[in-house]
């Protein structure tokens, strides 16, 4: 609101309520990029001059989960107008990556049988399944109708299970590969640059659309929230096959970079979509939230007298306030 159309609502005698203001843009992400990076360096220098294999899963953690947390703290310092606090979003991360992997551990052996075009489908559908499995256990007492919130905790969910996922994979490669620490090396440097193209973006896309569709405090599963699901099921299902494909033409050797960081250009456009939705969303709702109490009540400020603009007005006006006669004023 301009300052002449606050001047003139309180010449009118009406309070105007503070708008909430959004969350200033600090820079903590990139802290924690740069902070979990220097870590890394030196966790993963130790390792090498002492040859202490207890130094493992203290490189490979740090490597599997610096990228993730950077990308839901970058997220969550451009949320407007939230009331998810970081210790909701840790919460989420935290039981998104634990259920979503354990779900889909169970859940994978038992549809998929081998790999081909279908099962790469499959793969998506289950893990996308459990990966919201995590956001709605944290959102299940939670006033879950703000786009905004699911976009959040989505995210984080999604970011939890890649970090898990990429401690799992990198821990398979470096024993597969008898303890090469070059390989050790690439894979983590890999899933962490392509992590934020991935399971965090799908998972924060399906949630805001999820808690969009929310009505009266209750999810409800509608064509849209299915139609979300089945999109980033989709990419999911791409993200794994497309490599396939590309090293059919190209060869080995760039196809993963090509294929997945693709499918997450894709990824990362739609869910700026639903991001820039959430914001007009939040701040459409603080421009038509009622008033506090007594705020909007008219005042009892005296009224601006008119300035003269000639003589004769002037002269108007000094005989409109001169005082009247009183009851022992003497009259000549």
């Amino acid at each position: 609101m301009g300052n002449i159309e606050q001047e003139g609502k309180m010449a009118s005698g009406l309070s105007v309520p503070a708008m909430p203001a959004p969350r200033k843009k600090a820079h903590a992400w990139l802290q924690v990029l740069l902070t979990g990076a220097l870590l890394y360096a030196l966790a993963f220098v130790f390792f090498v001059l002492s040859g202490n294999p207890n130094l493992f899963p203290t490189v490979m953690m740090i490597g599997s989960f610096l990228v993730p947390i950077t990308y839901v703290t970058f997220i969550y310092e451009r949320s407007h107008l939230t009331d998810i606090t970081p210790f909701t979003a840790t919460i989420s991360f935290v039981y998104g990556g634990i259920l979503g992997v354990l779900a889909a551990s169970l859940l994978e052996p038992i549809f998929i049988r081998h790999m081909d075009p279908v099962s790469t489908l499959e793969i998506g559908l289950i893990e996308e399944f459990a990966k919201i499995m995590g956001v709605l256990l944290i959102a299940r007492n939670r006033k879950h109708d703000e786009e905004i919130d699911g976009l959040i905790l989505g995210a984080a969910a999604g970011m939890g299970f890649a970090a898990l996922e990429s401690s799992g994979y990198t821990f398979t490669a470096f024993l597969s590969s008898q303890g090469s620490l070059s390989l050790l090396v690439g894979v983590t440097l890999m899933r962490g640059v392509l992590s934020p193209l991935g399971h965090g973006t799908w998972t924060a896309i399906l949630a805001s659309v999820l808690f969009r569709e929310a009505k009266n405090g209750h999810f409800r599963f509608t064509l849209k929230v299915i139609g979300a699901y089945l999109l980033v099921a989709v990419l999911h299902a791409m993200w794994d096959g497309l490599p396939t494909v590309i090293g059919t033409y190209l060869g080995t050797g760039l196809d993963i970079f090509i294929g997945q960081v693709t499918i997450g250009i894709v990824g990362l456009v739609i869910l700026w979509t639903r991001w820039r939705d959430a914001v007009k969303q939040q701040q459409a709702q603080a421009n038509l939230a009622p008033a506090p109490a007594g705020a909007m009540a008219l005042t009892t400020t005296a009224p601006v007298p008119p300035v003269p603009t000639t003589p004769a007005d002037a002269a108007d006006l000094a005989a409109t306030e001169a005082p009247l006669p009183g009851p022992t004023d003497k009259t000549p």
